[in-house]
Parts: structure tokens; sequence; C-alpha cells
């Protein structure tokens, strides 16, 4: 069974994540395997650099802070960016599907599940949750930018409600619950939904 897990920018995807593969779920981190694809893939390389020129590239590789730019500009830049980068991703998340067969279920971590359109491909989704101000903090802290610069970033991403609405489970990263216990329960529900044919979410 495949399984998304996703929320809005410093909700704490990944903190989630660690905490499932230390229990032997496989994840693929679409952001991060994204990246590895930009270094990787010289037919995405190509792509981006006739769609961008010089400016995609630094020191002869992909310039991530250039693309991150693009990624939570305008929503005209922000489309053009996901139709080239995004049917790569795709591809190799299906590939990946195929090598970790004999899991009861594989989870895939992503920001933009449904905004992609990834989400069509997977029969179940977990939503994380957090408090806006926490993200915010989180989200400064990390990348050590400006609330505003944060709060734009927000702005560009699906209302956490929105997305929230569309999961078929809910985790809490409020510093309060227990992350590894909502985990641990959760991995119970998932197995016992494994054992179902589920379609998928399309």
């Amino acid at each position: 069974m495949r399984v998304g897990i996703t929320g809005g920018i410093g909700s704490g995807k990944s903190t989630f994540c660690r905490v499932f593969e230390s229990l032997g779920v496989p994840v693929y981190c679409a952001d991060a395997e994204a990246k590895r694809l930009y270094i990787e893939n010289n037919e995405l390389k190509s792509a981006l650099f006739a769609a961008y020129g010089p400016s995609v590239l630094e020191n002869g590789e992909i310039n991530n802070a250039f693309l991150r730019t693009i990624a939570f500009g305008d929503a005209e830049a922000s489309q053009k960016l996901n139709a080239l980068v995004h049917p790569f991703v795709f591809e190799h998340y299906e590939k990946w599907c195929t090598t970790h067969e004999n899991h009861a279920y594989t989870l895939k971590e992503a920001a933009i599940l449904f905004e992609s359109g990834s989400y069509r491909r997977i029969h179940k989704t977990v939503g994380v949750v957090a408090p806006e101000e926490l993200r915010i903090q989180r989200v400064m802290n990390r990348d050590y930018c400006s609330r505003q610069d944060v709060l734009l970033r927000m702005q560009k991403q699906m209302p956490q409600d929105e997305l929230l609405s569309k999961c078929h489970y809910i985790v809490h990263n409020n510093e309060t619950l227990s992350i590894i216990e909502q985990v641990r329960s959760l991995h119970k529900k998932l197995i016992a939904d494994s054992v179902n044919t589920w379609p998928f979410m399309a």
C-alpha cells in the first residue's frame, strides 16, 4: 500500500518520517529525490537549462536557491517549474515503489502532494498539523530567514485546513502530543489497512 504524508511548511513531516523509518517503513522524500535528480539526471538538467538559461547553474551544478525562488514565486513561474520537474520525480517514484513491494506499506513525503497531482498514485494520506506560529518559528530557525519570508511561502501553499480535509489520517506536531506514540498507533492502523486492496485516490 502506498501512503502519502504531507503538511505545510514547518509542520514537521520529516520528523514523523524518521520515526516511521525506525520501524522499518521505507520513505520516499519527494523533495530530496528531486534535488538528487537535478544532479544525476542529465535530461532534467538539460530541460532546466533550456528553460532558465545559465542562471539555473552554479559551478556547473543546479542552483537550488535559484529554483527555490522560482518555486515560491508567482503562480505561473511555479507551475512552469513543476511541469518540468514533476514528471521525472513521478517516474522515479514508480520505479522506487517496485523495489519495495515486499513491505506492507511505504511512505511518500511530499509538501505539495495534492497540488502536484501525485496523490493520484497514492492509496492513503496522512496530514501533519502544527500551530502556525510554531511552524513560522521552525522555518525561521531552519532557513535563517525572516518572518515575512516564511509568511510569503505559506501563502503559496494550500491552506492547512483545506489540506487536512483531504487526508485520511491526521497527526499533530505541536510539541505536546508524543510523536512516537502517534506513529506507533498509526503504524498499526496502516498495517491493518494494507491487507485490503485499496484503489488509488484518483
